[in-house]
Formats: C-alpha cells, structure tokens, sequence
C-alpha cells in the first residue's frame, strides 16, 4: 500500500498541466499566477503551460478598472488541460469556474485569438517602435525567444517597399523547443508584422507608441498613418465652400482616429472660427492623445471658443 502511494506521488510530481482562462464575456484580462504576470497585455484567452505542480495562486485582473479581481487557488488532481469560464453568475458576480478538464494534445496550435505563454519562461522581451503623425524613424532591434512547436523549422527573408517605405527583415528559428533569433533594421511610418511558422506568442511583443512621452488618458485604438493623414488634409483643402470642407473633414475624422495636433492641423484649414470650433468639439471624440487636446487652442482666433470648448469637453 505504502508502495502504490509512493508510485502515485513520484508520478504526479511529474505530471504536466496547461491552465486556460478565457472571457466569456470578452472582458480583456491579465493572468498572475503565483505573484508573476503572463501576459503583458490584457486579452480575453490566455493559455498558461508547462505547469507542474498541483496548487497555484491565481488572480485575474481585468483591463475594466470597474471590475473587481478574482483571486483564487487553481489546483489539478490529474494531469490534463483544465479551462476555467471567467463570467457572470445569475448574481451579476465575476466568477471563475473549472468549465472542462481533457487530455493535453502535444504539439497542438493555439486557438484563434488566444494567447500562449509557458510558464517560468523568460519576461517577454519588447521592442518599442515610435510612431510620430509628421516623422519617420529607424530602429534595429535584436530579439532572442523561445519557439512553441517542437516540429517547426523556419527561415524567412523579407524585403518590402511600400510606397516608399522600406521594410527589411531576417528570421531564423529553429526545431525543437529551443531558440529563435530574429533581426531587423526598418524605416517606416506604419508598422507591419510578418509570422511564419509557429514562435511561442508569449515570448515577443511590439509596443507601439504613437504619441512619444504622452501617458494620458486614450481616446481610440490607432491613429491615422501620416500619409493617409496627408491624404485627408488634401481632399478637405479641395474643397472650395466652407461647409463642405466641414463635411468631408468629419466624414473623416467621423470613421477614423486622430491625435491633437492632427486636429489642430485640420481646424486651420478652415476659414470660419465657428467651423473650427464645431470641428474641434466633433474630433474630440476621435482623438487618441484626449489629454494633449489643449495644443488645438493655438487654433483658434477669439478666447471665447477656447471657453466654448473647455464647456463641452467638460460635459463629456
């Protein structure tokens, strides 16, 4: 007896588990499991593997500040695949319960939209590509990582012109669960991103930044490439009545995302102080930088448009 115990042990102890969490309810989230982060960015599916032991802490921390976290002990008695449901009760509570438990497949891809990270693997390495409305810039960056597909042999070459914008790029990676190096040197006023095969996502991550130093509040995703900004600014000087310059530019603006001073740039198109401000008021809730929204003041003629301004935003 004593013997079948021992044996039970020695096994479990070399058992593999994978956690998923997932949002039921697509809530972006960040996963910490035993006081470690494993994703740096929130995301509602998070596939955590190479789990060994069989009790961890975890605690789900949501990109919604007006949710509370979930702090909870995750343990596994057989070695599998377990996936949690992170949802609402019929109390209108965030809970997270075990929704499935099934054999690991080896090898297997990740599910569409899911992020994959192995656990006690390195910190993910960023590289940090500055993005300015009016400058291009070039960057080299060297990033070491860990591939996910044992099977995977990838070696890619890749050289682009884009409309003037030239892209270069070398990746090497190599089979097995070992390591991949890639190196790239790119002029560019838009980022692109070329995957082949399989690379652990977990591993890498590109933070862009579109509006250097600002740390204020974001008002939309992305904004406008400078030559589609460019573009924009063009059609709307076209145009040789004032109402119609205020139409098409919030058509524009209406559909896409903005920064301060690209706001700014457009309100001096216009030769009315009242289409200025009526644009200004409108492009508010299309601007990335919302905090920066005081540089669209230098636009204006009269200080009682300033004052105007200043109301609304107030009220929104």
């Amino acid at each position: 007896m004593l013997f079948v115990l021992f044996l039970s042990f020695i096994l479990k102890a070399d058992a593999q588990f994978n956690c998923i969490f997932f949002s039921e309810d697509g809530e972006k989230f960040w996963v910490v499991i035993n006081g470690v982060k494993q994703n740096p960015d929130p995301q509602t599916n998070v596939k955590v593997s190479g789990l060994n032991a069989t009790m961890y802490k975890s605690k789900i921390i949501f990109e919604n500040n007006n949710l509370p976290d979930i702090d909870k002990s995750i343990g596994f008695t057989d070695p599998g695949e377990y996936t949690y449901n992170i949802k609402k009760n019929s109390k209108g509570e965030i809970v997270m319960r075990v929704m499935s438990v099934v054999p690991i497949v080896p090898n297997a891809p990740p599910a569409p939209n899911q992020y994959v990270v192995v656990y006690g693997s390195p910190v993910p390495q960023t590289t940090t590509v500055i993005t300015t409305p009016t400058g291009v810039v070039q960057q080299t960056t060297t990033t070491t990582t860990t591939t996910g597909n044992p099977n995977d042999n990838v070696n890619m070459n890749v050289g682009m012109n884009l409309g003037g914008v030239g892209v270069g790029m070398n990746v090497n990676v190599n089979d097995g669960m070992g390591t991949s190096q890639s190196s790239s040197t790119t002029t560019y006023s838009q980022t692109t991103t070329t995957t082949g095969g399989y690379v652990d996502p977990g591993m890498t991550q590109t933070t862009v930044v579109y509006v250097p130093g600002y740390g204020g509040p974001i008002g939309c995703p992305m904004p406008m490439a400078p030559g589609d900004f460019e573009s924009a600014k063009a059609s709307i000087s076209s145009k040789s009545f004032e109402s119609t310059k205020l139409e098409i530019a919030k058509q524009i603006i209406g559909s896409n995302c903005v920064v301060a001073d690209q706001v700014k740039q457009i309100m001096q198109l216009f030769d009315f102080e009242a289409s200025k401000l009526e644009f200004a008021k409108f492009a508010y809730g299309h601007t990335y930088d919302k905090g920066n929204y005081f540089k669209v003041n230098d636009a204006f003629e009269f200080e009682s448009s300033v004052s105007d301004l200043n109301n609304y935003i107030g009220g929104h």
